[in-house]
C-alpha cells in the first residue's frame, strides 16, 4: 500500500516504482476499464521514443460527448506532440458556433482523451516534485503540470473501444455494453 496521503495517482505510482524500480511505468487508471492490450503496446511504444510522457486519445464520434465536461478533450500537434488538454469542448469551430453536429464532430480532429499514461521513471520523479500548475488547478487535470513546466507528452489515436466510467450514468452505460 502506498501513502493515503498522496494528492494524486501519480504521486501513488511515483512512490510505488521507488520499490519496483522500473525504466518504465504505465499507468491504466480506474475509470478506463476497456483497456486493450493494443493500448498498452502503444504506450510502451510511445514511452521509448523522445518524450518523457505519453498517454492516448480517440476520436469523438456524437456531439453529446464532445459537450460533456468530464470528457477531457485534447488538441495536438501533426507530430504527434500534446498542444493542451481541457474539459471545455476544443476545438472550437467559431463558424459553427453551437451548431455543431455528429457528422461534424466526426469529420474533424476532436478528441477525447483517455485515462492511459506511460512515464519514464526519472521524469515521473521530477513530475510529483513540481507543484500543481494554475492551469492544472483550473481544469483539474493533472497532465497539465507537464505541459505548464515545458515537458512534451507524446500522443497517439486509438480507435480501440473505451467507455471511460466517470459518473453513475457512465457506469449504467458500462453495464449496458457488458450485456
Amino acid at each position: 500500500m502506498t501513502d493515503s496521503k498522496h494528492a494524486s495517482g501519480t504521486d501513488r505510482i511515483a512512490e510505488a516504482n521507488r520499490m519496483v524500480r522500473a525504466s518504465y511505468v504505465l499507468n491504466v487508471q480506474a475509470d478506463e476499464p476497456l483497456v486493450s492490450a493494443g493500448q498498452l503496446q502503444s504506450l510502451a511504444r510511445l514511452i521509448q521514443g523522445d518524450c518523457p510522457m505519453a498517454t492516448l486519445c480517440t476520436p469523438f464520434k456524437r456531439v453529446v460527448d464532445f459537450y460533456n465536461t468530464n470528457q477531457v478533450k485534447v488538441v495536438m500537434t501533426n507530430t504527434g506532440r500534446a498542444l493542451y488538454f481541457s474539459r471545455s469542448r476544443m476545438p472550437y469551430s467559431r463558424d459553427l458556433g453551437l451548431t455543431i453536429e455528429d457528422s461534424w464532430v466526426a469529420a474533424n480532429p476532436c478528441y477525447k482523451h483517455l485515462g492511459l499514461y506511460a512515464y519514464r521513471a526519472d521524469f515521473l520523479e521530477k513530475f510529483v516534485a513540481l507543484p500543481p500548475g494554475q492551469l492544472e488547478q483550473i481544469e483539474k487535470l493533472e497532465q497539465l503540470r507537464a505541459l505548464e513546466n515545458g515537458y512534451s507528452i507524446a500522443i497517439e489515436v486509438t480507435s480501440d473501444l473505451s467507455i471511460g466510467v466517470d459518473t453513475p450514468e457512465d457506469a449504467k452505460k458500462f453495464e449496458a455494453h457488458l450485456g
